[in-house]
């Protein structure tokens, strides 16, 4: 069947033209069912199908999106003013993701999830489960499973981007001091010399059985935490089975702060051999109504000059192959979106994003 596809480096669509996944994350229905915005969701929409047609899908078209990105959405957990990830581990609790059937009625293109281990850097209780040994068997059994259920209900989708692994799986030290068995006890450079093999086992095991149920699609990769870095061992483990780099990075609304996430990008990209990048979340915030303590950006509009010059600082770039937009409906947790807290856009922000989208779509 046709399908997106990597080809010298560059990302196309179905009929092989360059395709730029302009998506949007964390699209979660709760957002507008709190006691203080659960009116708003009966009178505009009513049925989680309405809303998908006539909220997510329609925004997203009006606002030059053509992406549906990672559904799961932070819902709870001590997130504070901001994330060390090498401080005090955290726990931030996350919906689950949409239902295949949701996906693909969505009528653009999408991702689907693939949680391989239960890993990631704002997991507070990491569970890393062993890949080798006696448990051998184990984690490709579960490794089946995860692609007989997942990639089962979209082998034959043509709206499907690609399977996306761990959100930001912690491949260097968990906060928390919990690490795979094989990594336990070793100092810096022998944990380095045994990641290889340790991420190897992890790729190969669950590309493998992936491709066992979906020889068509792209495998994206882990969502790395760009902020944290990235080892290069596990770049090296992962170039022979994922297609496309994925990395969040949310980058200092700065010039220089975008000029070092260009060029982190651009670096990981090399040491993949070249694979394209897709900036697998992203995003920026201000003060709000409902999140004063959101210190960041002064206001909505200047959100949107820094969503033009961050998209500026690497859409030239010949490894750029998308971003994934954070987020949608603000909440309480997160603190940040493209809509306030009862499903209105901020216009001084979604206008210029629009106009960002459709130029950089058009150059």
């Amino acid at each position: 069947m046709s399908a997106f596809r990597v080809e010298n480096g560059r990302l196309l669509d179905p009929d092989g033209d360059p395709f730029l996944t302009l998506g949007v994350n964390h699209a979660d229905e709760t957002n507008l069912k709190y006691p203080r915005n659960v009116d708003v969701w009966r009178r505009k929409y009513g049925s989680r199908a309405s809303w998908i047609r006539d909220g997510v899908v329609a925004d997203l078209r009006s606002w030059g999106f053509n992406t549906l990105g990672w559904t799961q959405e932070y819902v709870s957990g001590g997130w504070g003013e901001a994330l060390d990830w090498f401080g005090d581990p955290i726990d931030l609790g996350h919906s689950t993701p949409w239902p295949a059937a949701d996906l693909r009625s969505a009528g653009l293109p999408y991702v689907a999830q693939l949680r391989v281990q239960e890993i990631e850097d704002w997991n507070g209780y990491p569970a890393f489960r062993p890949m080798g040994g006696d448990n051998d068997g184990d984690f490709e059994v579960w490794c089946d499973y995860l692609a007989r259920s997942v990639a089962g209900e979209h082998a034959d989708s043509p709206d499907l981007l690609g399977y996306f692994l761990v959100d930001i799986p912690a491949w260097l030290p968990h906060a928390s001091g919990a690490d795979f068995p094989e990594l336990r006890g070793l100092d810096p450079v022998g944990r380095d010399k045994k990641l290889y093999d340790v991420a190897s086992r992890y790729y190969e095991t669950i590309v493998t059985a992936i491709r066992r149920y979906d020889p068509d699609h792209l495998v994206l990769g882990d969502r790395y935490n760009g902020n944290k870095g990235i080892p290069e061992p596990v770049l090296r483990a992962m170039a022979p089975f994922v297609d496309v780099l994925s990395v969040q990075y949310f980058s200092d609304p700065t010039p220089e702060g975008r000029i070092r996430m260009r060029d982190d990008l651009a670096g990981w990209s090399e040491q993949t051999g070249g694979k394209p990048v897709v900036i697998a979340d992203i995003g920026n915030w201000t003060p709000t109504e409902l999140n004063p303590h959101r210190t960041g950006l002064p206001s909505q509009a200047a959100r949107g000059e820094d969503y033009g010059a961050a998209l500026d600082a690497v859409r030239g770039e010949p490894w750029f192959a998308g971003w994934h937009w954070c987020a949608y409906v603000e909440n309480t947790g997160r603190g940040w979106g493209l809509k306030d807290p009862w499903d209105e856009p901020y216009r001084d922000l979604v206008g210029p994003v629009a106009e960002h989208n459709r130029r950089t779509v058009a150059a």
